[in-house]
């Protein structure tokens, strides 16, 4: 493959990336110099709900919260195996069918299991 056609190919791409970039460093620059600087401790306390805060900004959260995320990415992604699955399913017969309903059976088995052990249940 000659190299001409792969700088055409790849130049716009280049272009692209060079022009967002520039852009996104630009505003960043424009925002530090035409921006506001009166800097004061009320500005400078951490707001939450218009509350004045108590304690350290700083804590631990609970793993519970992780688990959660985890398992809700975890499932939301397996999920999507579906979609490409359920377009397809006519062209690709029987064996795909069944392929897919162990894969669901197994789904199930660890989401009943999750269950079970408590890693959903939010206090």
């Amino acid at each position: 493959m000659p190299i001409e056609s792969l700088i055409n190919d790849y130049l716009p791409i280049l272009v692209l990336l060079v022009l967002a970039t520039g852009l996104a460093c630009l505003i960043v620059i424009i925002g530090t110099v035409m921006g506001p600087k009166k800097p004061s401790q009320t500005k400078g306390m951490a707001y939450e709900s218009g509350m004045t805060p108590i304690g350290s900004a700083v804590r631990r959260v609970p793993i519970r919260y992780y688990l959660v995320a985890v398992l809700f990415i975890l499932f939301d992604i397996e999920v999507m195996f579906f979609v490409p699955w359920a377009v397809s399913l006519k062209k690709m017969g029987a064996f795909s069918f069944w392929s897919m309903m162990i894969f669901t059976f197994v789904l199930t088995i660890g989401l009943i299991y999750e269950w079970k052990v408590g890693a959903l249940d939010w206090e």
